[in-house]
């Protein structure tokens, strides 16, 4: 290798470290990016009725931010008050978890009841908790390194504010990075990137809205208190595909125990019900018509982003599958593999 072959070499695994340390703030600007090309769908949708431009961005973040502030001072206050009675609820619902399994066991035969293990549920909770704490320490770990939450808030909404005003500057930067006979390709993968994305966030707050509906009639029709808070939270843990609705389905069925195991059964049933919901009719006909994404690579990508990235990557773990399948599907298949010619084969013997 010559000096100009270790000069590439090294500004690669320069370039690499560098992103690699401030990965949590690249995040942060694919979280605006994906709002950006949601409330542009909007801008442009405002522009058909001959607004300006300038008027129709100010209108969407006026929305955006109408919608948090609505968000965070309506319902937030009644729903965390709630979360606090679910807390006492669920450590009583814990107990009596505990006392329901003793009488179940005093129930079995004696040679049975001999072999199982004295099960309780008071010392299994802080085994777990170490695990809890990693978790939330995750959760902490990204807001740490980018300055606090509200720093974070501050830097997603200017950058949101600056891509909508003016994207076309952006996406041009962006797209001259690559060599001059390939930015007429890159400008159309960017197309097909936006379009993703603008059709998975719309698909993915209409499921959340339909899972939060479904949990609240369910859980009303069976009297479970706080049916409000815990639907609020299975329609936003149905952001985290796979693993967000099981969580959910934890706190009504400890709270359903301090009436009867049947009930807490029934809540169990009414959850798969939606599970298979969500299964069945919202993933494969709502979404995955419009982001075509296999459920096992769905995993996959949660399991690698949240590895590598933490709380954040498991939160963005889909809308960067999505990006990352359109771009390889694209540039490596469309225009690499499937156009790679094999000359000069040597003859079979």
């Amino acid at each position: 290798m010559d000096i100009g072959n270790w000069i590439g070499l090294f500004t690669i695994l320069a370039s690499t470290y560098i992103l690699w340390q401030i990965r949590q703030l690249l995040l942060l600007v694919f979280t605006a990016m994906v709002i950006a090309t949601t409330l542009n769908k909007l801008c442009r949708k405002l522009q058909s009725f001959r607004i300006k431009r300038s008027l129709a961005v100010l209108i969407s973040v006026s929305l955006f931010i109408l919608l948090i502030i609505t968000f965070f001072w309506v319902i937030v206050p009644p729903l965390a008050e709630q979360f606090e009675q679910l807390i006492t609820i669920v450590s009583e619902g814990i107990n009596k978890l505990n006392d329901w399994l003793n009488i179940l066991k005093d129930q079995l035969p004696n040679r049975l009841r001999e072999q199982l293990p004295n099960i309780d549920i008071n010392e299994v909770i802080p085994q777990l908790q170490p695990i809890l704490n990693q978790l939330i320490n995750n959760a902490g770990e990204f807001v740490g390194n980018t300055f606090g939450i509200i720093l974070s808030l501050v830097l997603i909404m200017v950058l949101t504010i600056m891509m909508l005003s003016d994207p076309i500057t952006y996406r041009q930067g962006f797209i001259k990075l690559f060599p001059s006979f390939y930015r007429q390709r890159v400008n159309l993968i960017l197309n097909n990137c936006e379009t993703a994305l603008g059709e998975w966030v719309i698909s993915s707050l209409f499921k959340m809205s339909v899972i939060a509906l479904l949990s609240f009639i369910g859980l009303s029709i069976l009297k479970i208190p706080l049916s409000s808070a815990q639907a609020v939270l299975a329609g936003l843990l149905t952001f985290i595909p796979h693993i967000g609705l099981i969580i959910s389905i934890i706190p009504p069925m400890v709270i359903a125990l301090l009436d009867s195991p049947l009930k807490s059964t029934l809540v169990l049933l009414i959850y798969i019900l939606i599970r298979q919901i969500e299964s069945n009719i919202l993933n494969p006909y709502l979404i995955a018509i419009k982001v075509p994404l296999l459920p096992a690579i769905t995993l996959i990508s949660q399991v690698f982003f949240a590895s590598f990235f933490g709380f954040l990557g498991l939160l963005l773990a889909l809308p960067l599958t999505i990006i990352c399948k359109v771009w390889i599907k694209e540039l490596l298949i469309t225009d690499i593999l499937d156009n790679w010619q094999l000359e000069n084969i040597p003859p079979q013997r």
